[in-house]
């Protein structure tokens, strides 16, 4: 099994910035794609990014620009860096790891971001 571990959530000003890490332990493969979704209250759940553990990224449309994804497969971390933050950012955000058949999610980490 798997277990996810988010941190780095917190309240900023529109136009700061926040760094989330999420650290997964347990069986880890040496195949998967780990991300963040995030979720606002009474919404979807939506892909703000993700990235294959040989590093390609895949990023939601309305982050692109202003968000980057990374990992360290040797400590199976994987960070968010936001940037540019908008209040439309604000929401519940979780990791994910998926090497099928496992899918796993984390806690979430709230990110509010004030005007």
């Amino acid at each position: 099994q798997v277990v996810l571990v988010e941190s780095g959530g917190g309240l900023v000003q529109a136009g700061g910035s926040l760094r989330l890490s999420c650290a997964a332990s347990g069986s880890i493969s040496s195949f998967n794609v780990m991300g963040w979704y995030r979720q606002a209250p009474g919404k979807q759940r939506e892909l703000v990014a993700t990235i294959t553990s040989g590093g390609s990224t895949n990023y939601g449309g309305s982050v692109k620009d202003r968000f980057t994804i990374s990992r360290d497969n040797a400590k199976n971390t994987v960070s968010l860096q936001m940037n540019s933050l908008k209040p439309e950012d604000t929401g519940v955000y979780y990791c994910n790891y998926k090497s099928p058949p496992l899918n796993v999610w984390g806690q979430g980490t709230q990110v509010t971001v004030s005007s």
